[in-house]
C-alpha cells in the first residue's frame, strides 16, 4: 500500500483519530503544537463525531488537516483512512485523550537516523487519571529492543501514544490497520512491523496516557478476548512455520485467552463457566490455579485487592 507523497511534505505526520472527543481533545492537539520539533502535521481523522469535536479541531491553523467520514467505522478502518492522508516520513500516532511532553519528537527521531533497520521507536510513558499518575510503563523494568517479533507476541508492551514508525515500514506491509479490529488493531500492526523491522526504545517519560472509563479497554473486555484469538489465527495464516517456529509462544497465548476469558465469565458471575476456562492449565499454571480458587468468592473481592494496588484487574 502506498501513502499519497504530496510536495512540502513534513517529516512527521501525527495521525489523532476521533470520535466524540471534545472533553480532552483541545489538551491533546496542544500539546502537539507545544512540541519542540515543528517539522509536523496533524493529519486529524473525525470518525462521524456528533459532539463539538470538529468545531475545536477547525479552530486550529493549516497545520491540522481536519477530515471527516460519512459514517462512524470500526477504529482499525479509521486508522487507515487517516494514514491514507498522512505525508510525512515518519508516522506518529496520539489519541484524543492522551499527551505528549513537548520533547517527544525530538527526543525519539534521531534513533531513525542511528539505524536504518529501526521501524518503529518507543518512549516511555505515564498512565494517569486525573491529577493522579497512576504507573509509569517501564519504571521497573526497560523493554526488550532490536528484534521483538517473538517478545510481542506474548507479552504486547507497546502504548500507542508513544509510538513513532518510519513510512518506509508501513508501506513494506501488505496492509495497515486490520479493519475488523477495535482493541487488538494496534498490536496487529506493530507486531507485523516488528516481524521485518527493529525496534528502539528512549529510555524517557514522553509521553501520557489517560485513564477513565471511557476507554474501549474497559467498555469491550469481551472483544478483547475475541480479537486476541482472531490475531493468533491470523498469524498462523500468514507466516509459513508459524505453528512450529513459535509453539511455545502460541501455547503462552492460549493461556493468556483462557485466563481473559475465565475472568470476564466471573465478572459477569458465571463462575462455573469461568473455571472451565481455567481447567486446561491448571497443571501448568499457577495464576491458572490462583484464579480458579478465587472464583468461589465473588468477583468484587478480587477486584478490590487489584484496586488497591492502583491496577485495573483485567
Amino acid at each position: 500500500m502506498e501513502i499519497i507523497q504530496p510536495a512540502l511534505k513534513p517529516k512527521v505526520s501525527v495521525i489523532m483519530n476521533c470520535f466524540n472527543s471534545d472533553k480532552y481533545l483541545r489538551e491533546a492537539i496542544e500539546c502537539v503544537y507545544a512540541q519542540t520539533c515543528s517539522d509536523w502535521e496533524i493529519v486529524f481523522w473525525d470518525n462521524a463525531s456528533t459532539d463539538t469535536s470538529a468545531t475545536i479541531a477547525q479552530s486550529y491553523n493549516s497545520k491540522l488537516h481536519y477530515f471527516r467520514g460519512e459514517r462512524t467505522v470500526p477504529l482499525g478502518e479509521a486508522r487507515n483512512l487517516a494514514l491514507t492522508k498522512a505525508r510525512g516520513d515518519f508516522i506518529a500516532f496520539l489519541d484524543c485523550d492522551d499527551l505528549w511532553l513537548p520533547n517527544k519528537l525530538t527526543g525519539q527521531l534521531p534513533l531513525f537516523e542511528q539505524n536504518s533497520k529501526v521501524g518503529i521507536v518507543i518512549s516511555d510513558t505515564i498512565f494517569f487519571k486525573g491529577n493522579k499518575e497512576v504507573k509509569q510503563l517501564y519504571a521497573k523494568s526497560k523493554p526488550p529492543t532490536g528484534n521483538v517479533f517473538q517478545a510481542l507476541l506474548t507479552n504486547y508492551f507497546i502504548s500507542l501514544e508513544t509510538a513513532i514508525v518510519r513510512r518506509s515500514a508501513l508501506e513494506s506491509l501488505n496492509h495497515w490497520f486490520d479493519n475488523r479490529f477495535n482493541m487488538v488493531e494496534e498490536s496487529d500492526l506493530f507486531t507485523r512491523i516488528a516481524h521485518d523491522w527493529e525496534l528502539a526504545y528512549v529510555d524517557q517519560v514522553l509521553a501520557k496516557w489517560r485513564m477513565h472509563d471511557s476507554n474501549w479497554s474497559y467498555l469491550k473486555k469481551d472483544l478483547a478476548v475475541q480479537e486476541k484469538q482472531l490475531l493468533l489465527d491470523k498469524f498462523c495464516r500468514l507466516y509459513s512455520d508459524f505453528n512450529v517456529q513459535f509453539a511455545a509462544e502460541i501455547e503462552m497465548i492460549k493461556s493468556q485467552i483462557s485466563l481473559r476469558s475465565a475472568k470476564l465469565s466471573w465478572e459477569n458471575n458465571k463462575k462455573s463457566e469461568a473455571r472451565e476456562s481455567l481447567r486446561p492449565y491448571l497443571s501448568s499454571s499457577r495464576r491458572h490455579r490462583l484464579i480458579y480458587v478465587l472464583t468461589f468468592f465473588p468477583y468484587s473481592f478480587y477486584k478490590s485487592i487489584y484496586k488497591l494496588r492502583g491496577m485495573d484487574p483485567l
